[in-house]
């Protein structure tokens, strides 16, 4: 994993609905807090992880393209 210049986030661990493996949400002052469900494994957790950088790196917060495609 290497840091992403120019994109601040930040990661806590919460226990999210069961399924939920992640959330990101960008913040009102331009950096993301990213929510790893604390019910899954150290594992998964990273997994999770490096899909919810992805989507940071990737700039998909601030596209049009619906979420399936996103996903994909």
């Amino acid at each position: 994993m290497t840091y992403l210049e120019g994109a601040d986030y930040f990661v806590r661990v919460v226990d999210l609905p069961y399924g939920v493996g992640a959330q990101t949400v960008p913040n009102d002052d331009g950096t993301f807090s990213v929510y790893l469900n604390g019910r899954t494994s150290h594992d998964k957790q990273i997994d999770d992880y490096c899909h919810e950088y992805e989507h940071i790196e990737d700039d998909d917060f601030y596209n049009d393209k619906p979420i399936e495609e996103i996903e994909e």
